[in-house]
């Protein structure tokens, strides 16, 4: 999934947009514990995010 796809499907879903990187990664990894996305794609976006300033909230805990 390309970060302009997410972005899509998080609007479609939210009916907003996202605010931040972390609302987008926050998202996708929703999307990946419920085995909507596969481990090289999570990975792959999971990093692109990370490398943009993204935080994920479960790395606060």
């Amino acid at each position: 999934m390309l970060v302009n796809e997410l972005v899509t499907a998080y609007e479609a879903e939210r009916k907003e947009a996202p605010r931040t990187m972390n609302d987008l990664l926050d998202y996708y990894q929703k999307k990946y514990i419920a085995g909507e996305i596969d481990i090289k794609d999570y990975r792959d976006v999971y990093n692109f995010l990370h490398q943009q300033g993204a935080t994920s909230a479960h790395e606060y805990m």
